[in-house]
């Protein structure tokens, strides 16, 4: 691909939201001109525009082509876990006080230079570029490749915004303090809950006074994530971990469906390399998040019903991640339906117990806050994750209200103790 230049020339003023332009006002016959701190944009005809300061509720949905502005608000939104497919997006906030995001990679790009033409790989599909001198920071998302999206931000021209700006900072993670770190995944037994994307630091406090919950699981990245994740920082990990909660980190790599940009093949071999794939990504994020080896990582494997053509690729995918998460010396969970991944695990089970994951996560939505054997799906008095291995999402996709705090959740009962797996010791932040 040819370098791609933008075109941030002149002056340009600090990031300050400039109204978005009448949707008549075009740049081209197929494109919008929407103007944002210092920055004009052609925007594709097709694309959705979201002002997040007029819509605090709305959800950074990354299934749909759209143009983000603002700073994120609650996202109470936010429904679903995964995409069956993923759309070019672009969120502009401004650079100063942007999230120190960790599960993705940031680039810092300088006043009249050319976007990186080659982006890092990131299994996520998502890449963030602060622009230094308009004060503005991209998260760009896409579907199979960022090229579209990056033409979009790389076509950008400046427009004037006030009195110039000094060149800000990208933001970067705060230095450790020395504080003795906290355990992120003490034995646990109890109810927990999931939500598309982390919520704010005031719901989690919330949600921790007033809610039964004590475990979270939060989606850390891969390609089929459905939102994005503008609480998910290091220091959002740290506080949770602070404050007691049994933390379920989920990967949503991907899913047994076909699909260019979320797809899984059928083919056992490349399945294989794609959980291998899945499994690096998986913890590169981790490790970015400050959860270090011997942490347990959820691998989110959805629903299907054609058994004959999925049983096998799914098999060889959760054993490929399984084992090169124990290479990189982390622990391997997998959430699957009860109805389709469990009775493929299950009956691939004794032939390589070694590759099987080490914790359970089984999606039965029967109202039963259980692990036992028939809730899970399992065939009654098996020893197949036996012994604090298990988790049940009982019930799906539902509104629930603790402290006056709103979210859109799964329901689970969990029971599970990371020191009974094996390998890794104490779990604890670093």
């Amino acid at each position: 691909m040819a370098p791609i230049r933008t075109l941030l020339s002149g002056l340009l003023g600090a990031a300050l939201l400039v109204p978005v332009l009448p949707a008549a006002t075009t740049a081209a016959a197929d494109a919008r001109t929407v103007d944002y701190g210092g920055l004009r944009l052609a925007v594709p005809a097709d694309w959705r525009i979201v002002d997040l300061d007029r819509e605090p509720g709305a959800c950074l949905r990354l299934d749909l082509p759209t143009l983000y502005l603002g700073r994120a608000g609650t996202q109470s939104e936010c429904t679903g876990r995964a995409a069956v497919s993923r759309a070019d997006t672009l969120h502009l906030e401004p650079l100063d006080g942007a999230p120190r995001r960790a599960d993705i990679p940031t680039l810092a790009v300088h006043f009249g230079t050319t976007l990186p033409e080659a982006p890092p790989r990131t299994d996520s599909n998502e890449l963030r570029y602060a622009l230094l001198r308009p004060g503005v920071m991209a998260t760009v998302s896409y579907g199979t490749a960022p090229d579209a999206v990056r033409r979009v931000l790389a076509h950008a021209r400046a427009v004037p915004a006030g009195a110039p700006a000094a060149p800000a900072a990208p933001p970067a993670e705060p230095a450790a303090d020395g504080a003795e770190p906290r355990n992120a995944q003490e034995a646990f037994t109890g109810e927990g809950f999931d939500a598309c994307t982390a919520p704010t630091q005031k719901a989690m406090d919330a949600w921790r006074a007033g809610s039964p919950f004590r475990a979270v699981g939060i989606y850390i990245g891969g390609r089929a994530r459905a939102c994005a994740q503008p609480q998910l920082t290091a220091d959002w990990v740290r506080r949770q971990a602070e404050a007691g909660w049994h933390l379920m980190p989920i990967w949503v790599g991907p899913q047994p469906w076909n699909s260019a940009s979320t797809g899984l093949s059928t083919d056992p071999a490349e399945a294989d390399g794609q959980g291998r794939s899945a499994a690096d990504g998986a913890v590169a994020a981790a490790a970015s998040l400050g959860l270090p080896a011997g942490t347990v990582l959820y691998n989110d494997l959805e629903n299907y019903s054609d058994r004959q053509t999925w049983d096998a690729p799914v098999v060889a995918y959760l054993s490929a991640w399984t084992l090169r998460l124990h290479e990189l010396g982390y622990r391997s969970a997998a959430y699957v339906s009860a109805g389709s991944g469990v009775k493929a695990l299950s009956a691939h089970h004794d032939q390589a117990p070694e590759a099987m994951p080490d914790v359970l996560w089984v999606a039965r939505w029967n109202g039963a806050a259980s692990v036992a054997d028939a809730d899970m799906g399992l065939s009654a008095g098996t020893p197949q994750w036996a012994g604090r291995r298990r988790a049940h999402q009982f019930r799906g996709d539902h509104d629930a209200t603790y402290g006056g705090v709103t979210i859109n959740i799964d329901r689970n009962w969990v029971d599970v103790d990371p020191s009974a797996l094996g390998a890794g010791g104490v779990f604890q932040l670093s």
